[in-house]
């Protein structure tokens, strides 16, 4: 890392624990500040104007970010969001176990696709955004399973769209998965690195 820059220079623009921990473990050091842009009101107003699911999920990305680094000027903000979409139709985070077993059940045996985006702004400028997409497709899932899994994930259920954690039990889920890792748990991780290598804040 650039020797000019202090080490909580740094702000990751996201509630999420999934991407702070990927970012930890790639070895950044930053703060978090949580947005509070109304992101069901956006992907409503998009959904409305017919934009592209990368669209949108760009869209979320971008204003998590802006909120952030509008306050913080001096810093690099990183913001990332992800939409589920299945057919045509886009998914949210489930508010609980009960909406999480129905998306899955409506899942079941279809693909779909998951988009991750990310953006980094500084000065208050966003200077950086990237979007990757993960194929999926969850197979069918007996009641007795799944209400196992339910019960094991608990809360945590709501932390993900599709109410599934592929990082942990819910790789049993799925029949097939296709893509990158980590655009499957919400954050393009390379894109990010090598531009943050490109503007010098990270080691060549």
């Amino acid at each position: 890392m650039n020797p000019s820059m202090s080490v909580d220079a740094f702000i990751l623009a996201s509630g999420s624990a999934t991407r702070a921990k990927i970012l930890r473990n790639a070895g950044l050091v930053f703060t978090v500040q949580r947005p509070t842009i109304d992101e069901a009101s956006v992907r409503e107003q998009m959904i409305g104007d017919g934009a592209s699911v990368e669209a949108g999920a760009l869209r979320l990305a971008e204003l998590k970010t802006l909120e952030i680094a509008t306050r913080n000027p001096r810093s690099i903000v990183i913001g990332a969001d992800q939409i589920l979409e299945c057919d045509g139709e886009w998914y949210e985070k489930p508010g609980g176990t009960e909406e999480a077993r129905e998306q899955l059940k409506r899942l079941e045996g279809r693909n779909h696709r998951l988009i991750s985006a990310v953006s980094i702004a500084r000065e208050g400028k966003i200077i950086f955004r990237e979007t990757d997409e993960a194929t999926l497709r969850l197979r069918h899932l007996s009641d007795v399973f799944l209400e196992r899994y339910l019960g094991i994930v608990g809360d945590q259920v709501s932390a993900s769209v599709g109410g599934y954690q592929v990082e942990g039990l819910g790789a049993q889920l799925f029949e097939d998965v296709r893509g990158d890792h980590y655009t499957i748990l919400g954050l393009p991780l390379w894109p990010t690195l090598g531009f943050l290598r490109s503007i010098g804040v990270l080691e060549e």
